[in-house]
């Protein structure tokens, strides 16, 4: 298989290329001439998190065909792994007078926990939010896939998985806040959390992360090893009829997912000035779902558009309406799937086909001439 076959498309590099331009350069410079302002540019950078969430789920459900309704949790994991490092650069307490977080303070604690003294390093922090959520994802995919566990059964282990740890960082049974979680995060890297320039950085640093993720989903898949992952989707069996150990294939995906997750996780934090146990409940997975699925899995962009579109549409949803937002969740899922299956993706070829349909292209008829 030569480069060419490898690399995306030209006009899928072209499009990445420009969605670069926009949000890496375009953007904060509209933010930083007061176009946007800066609590909306905090808000597109978490938009922008929530599209890597996305793409990473699409990874494994759109190509690999496995429905992980915990993605949340690798979300939530590495952006916990990362508010520990936020957290013991607070400073000293003005309250109890300490370096400790304030929840440990509160609760009696009179030294760090010995698993919290690590996250004093950047480094270390930047390395766990990866390395924690593929770990997780690494030895629960082990014990999954080996016992041969697929479709929906696969679907509600990874749901049973988030609960369990919902519950487990709700009791506060890890020192982690318990429902408080982490917050009133002030300085990263010596600056101010809040600044306009850390604001900017954060926003740059995560569309960053949102073209690599679609860079490396779009080569990987067109790669040997991408049409065995998408062979494993279509028919799991006659791949491993064929020889293949698909076990490796599913568990290599699942943990890329969940580091791709994590490192989304890590730099939405510090933008929502707050991570807590409500990150990684079920029904969070779900939206995720819904985002794939509004733009159309196993797409390039689909995920992207997802996320986006379902986002503002909450955004708009929760003020207006914020009792009824889960049913208008639900409605637009139901929509989809019922006459959009393809997602918003494939709104524009369904629209050029009704044309068609409706108005066939006028065929030019061919006149007999004289002799």
């Amino acid at each position: 298989m030569n480069r060419s076959q490898i690399l995306p498309p030209r006009r899928d590099l072209i499009a990445i290329a420009v969605f670069a331009i926009v949000v890496v350069l375009i953007m904060p410079w509209m933010h930083s001439t007061g176009a946007i302002a800066g609590h909306k540019l905090e808000l597109y950078g978490k938009y922008l998190c929530y599209a890597s969430l996305a793409v990473s789920l699409n990874l494994l459900w759109g190509y690999t065909g496995l429905l992980c309704l915990g993605q949340c949790l690798f979300f939530a994991l590495g952006g916990y792994a990362f508010g520990m490092h936020l957290m013991l650069k607070i400073g000293i307490d003005p309250v109890y007078k300490s370096p400790l977080p304030d929840f440990m303070d509160f609760q009696g604690y009179n030294k760090l926990p010995i698993h919290w003294v690590p996250f004093d390093s950047f480094p270390f922090a930047a390395a766990a939010a990866i390395c924690v959520p593929a770990l997780v994802a690494l030895v629960f995919g082990f014990l999954v896939f080996r016992s041969r566990i697929t479709g929906v059964y696969f679907a509600i282990i990874t749901q049973a998985l988030t609960y369990a740890a919902w519950i487990l960082f709700l009791r506060n049974e890890f020192t982690f806040g318990g429902n408080n979680g982490f917050t009133k995060f002030n300085t990263i890297l010596g600056a101010d959390v809040n600044a306009p320039g850390t604001e900017r950085t954060l926003f740059i640093l995560s569309a960053l992360l949102l073209v690599g993720v679609i860079l490396l989903c779009s080569v990987l898949t067109r790669t040997r090893f991408g049409k065995v992952q998408k062979a494993i989707r279509d028919s799991e069996n006659r791949v491993r009829f064929s020889g293949y150990c698909t076990e490796n294939f599913k568990l290599f995906i699942f943990t890329l997912s969940a580091a791709i997750a994590g490192v989304a996780g890590a730099l939405y934090v510090p933008q929502a000035g707050i991570i807590n146990p409500d990150l990684m409940k079920p029904v969070e997975s779900l939206e995720v779902v819904v985002w794939v699925a509004v733009g159309g899995r196993a797409t390039v962009w689909g995920p992207v558009i997802g996320a986006m579109a379902v986002n503002v549409l909450k955004s708009w949803a929760t003020v207006a309406f914020p009792d009824y937002w889960l049913i208008i969740l639900g409605g637009v899922f139901l929509l989809v799937v019922l006459f959009l299956p393809g997602g918003l993706t494939s709104l524009a070829g369904k629209l050029i086909q009704l044309k068609n349909t409706r108005f066939p292209p006028v065929e030019p008829t061919e006149t007999a001439t004289a002799s």
